[in-house]
């Protein structure tokens, strides 16, 4: 998306969950605007005051008081309203997901998607970062690292919408998703799964996954965009100050809003955006050490050693107070960010890797790095099993087919270890960092700005060959 084409502050459309039933509280008094089943585009209106309510998933329709609609819309009467919706689920196909009770400001619309009811919560652009910041970290984080998060979560944002196909809207839902679509998962408002491009043969597998342009809403609420859960605790003085005084402030490379991508821990290199998605170069999103000043290159030409050893880096820190304003407590799940050890039985890997792939390698032997980007993430891997071999990438295909959830990243090292016939019984990865590793790391941030940087210094360190600008002010 070009600069030019935000002049104000845009409302902000999110999905939340996705289920059969929906169950909600109002905390205040609320105006609903239900469209009618015989006739989409004439509008109810009902005044509805703050308690518990719930609305049902019937033949393409919505059942909600004994009424069916094609979709609904519930406003705050006044201000900006809140509501509670329970059982959302958090870190869909990742090892720590489970489910939460949320609070949310602004408008609550449901609509229909797949054979089931989606709620979207609709919500100013800077109130939705409000929380953005506070999900995807603590809230009461250094304050620069808040500021510095707060430019690049409106930027990612603003840049996906530009790549949207057709935007959510305000009125009667969309038709039905055909019958023989799967269903998506309980509570998914996304489906991860579904690669945006790929390059199949049967010789090789290279898929890479990116944010679906949604037709329904604007974006998720989970991992696979930003994390957005509710209102937590973003009334703390850090938030309010990092998103004051960056209040439209956007990453620019020229007159493009940059597409910000961020992770948990690079592991001391930052990946390029080639190595993780399409094969496009972006000048701001590229492989290089996380340190200022930053070593020479040739440091780290031997990439299997980078990973194997324990160099120089903000995110190499194992400062728990640090840690926290990064890693919620659910994050904790994962005790090894910066380098980790994770070790498979030759069956346990075999059986993973049909399961998560598909397709019967049999008993495997050897899993080759055939290419790496910059940090050492492993872009085409060769498996090799005892009914054939098939090379596998990019990162995300590999980190999803060597574990029950996600591989914390694709930079690992293989050890083999042979039983007394000298056939692999075991493979043990050594890996470096959490995450895709592009753009900014947020283990590193944090340290950076314990250590004095200023927000700019932090997205000059993470974005090189970009500019900060300002797209409105209210």
């Amino acid at each position: 998306m070009k600069i030019q084409d935000i002049h104000f502050q845009p409302l902000i459309e999110v999905g939340i969950l996705s289920r059969n039933s929906i169950h909600f509280v109002l905390l205040s008094a609320y105006k609903l605007i239900g469209y009618q089943k015989d006739n989409p585009f004439r509008m109810e209106y009902y005044s509805l005051p703050q308690g518990s309510y719930s609305c049902v998933y019937e033949d393409g329709m919505i059942r909600f008081q004994n009424n069916l609609f094609a979709s609904l819309n519930f406003e705050p009467e006044s201000g900006s309203g809140r509501f509670i919706l329970n059982n959302v689920r958090i870190g869909i196909e990742f090892h720590w997901e489970q489910e939460m009770q949320q609070c949310f400001e602004g408008a609550l619309l449901i609509k229909t998607e797949n054979h089931r009811l989606l709620a979207i919560n609709r919500i100013a652009l800077e109130r939705y970062l409000y929380s953005v910041i506070a999900s995807e970290m603590n809230a009461r984080a250094h304050t620069e690292f808040l500021k510095a998060h707060a430019v690049i979560s409106r930027s990612w944002l603003l840049a996906q919408l530009g790549t949207n196909t057709q935007t959510a809207q305000i009125g009667p839902a969309a038709p039905e998703n055909h019958p023989e679509s799967p269903t998506a998962p309980e509570n998914r408002t996304e489906s991860p799964a579904a690669p945006e491009n790929r390059s199949d043969s049967p010789a090789e597998r290279i898929r890479w996954y990116e944010r679906e342009a949604h037709t329904q809403f604007d974006v998720c609420a989970d991992d696979h965009c930003q994390r957005y859960q509710g209102l937590l605790e973003v009334d703390t003085p850090q938030v309010k100050t990092a998103l004051s005084s960056t209040k439209g402030m956007v990453l620019c490379s020229g007159e493009d809003i940059c597409d910000a991508r961020f992770s948990k821990c690079c592991g001391g290199l930052t990946e390029s955006f080639e190595s993780c998605w399409a094969d496009t170069r972006l000048a701001y999103l590229v492989s290089k050490p996380d340190l200022i000043p930053a070593p020479d290159r040739s440091s780290y030409a031997d990439i299997e050693d980078f990973i194997l050893g324990n160099p120089p880096s903000f995110c190499n820190t194992d400062d728990k107070g640090i840690l926290e304003q990064v890693l919620k407590d659910y994050d904790f799940q994962t005790r090894d960010f910066f380098r980790w050890t994770v070790s498979y039985d030759v069956r346990e890997l075999s059986d993973l890797f049909k399961q998560r792939s598909g397709l019967d390698l049999g008993l495997l032997s050897d899993l080759e790095a055939l290419e790496r980007g910059g940090s050492g993430r492993i872009v085409r891997l060769k498996v090799t099993g005892s009914k054939g071999s098939l090379i596998i990438g990019k990162e995300l295909e590999i980190r999803r087919c060597l574990s029950k959830t996600h591989l914390y990243s694709s930079a690992f090292v293989v050890n083999k270890v042979p039983d007394e016939q000298g056939k692999v019984r075991q493979f043990i990865l050594h890996g470096a960092g959490w995450g895709h590793g592009v753009g900014l790391c947020q283990i590193g941030a944090a340290v950076m700005a314990e250590q004095g940087y200023k927000f700019e210094q932090i997205l000059e360190h993470y974005y090189p060959n970009t500019q900060i600008k300002q797209l409105y002010d209210s």
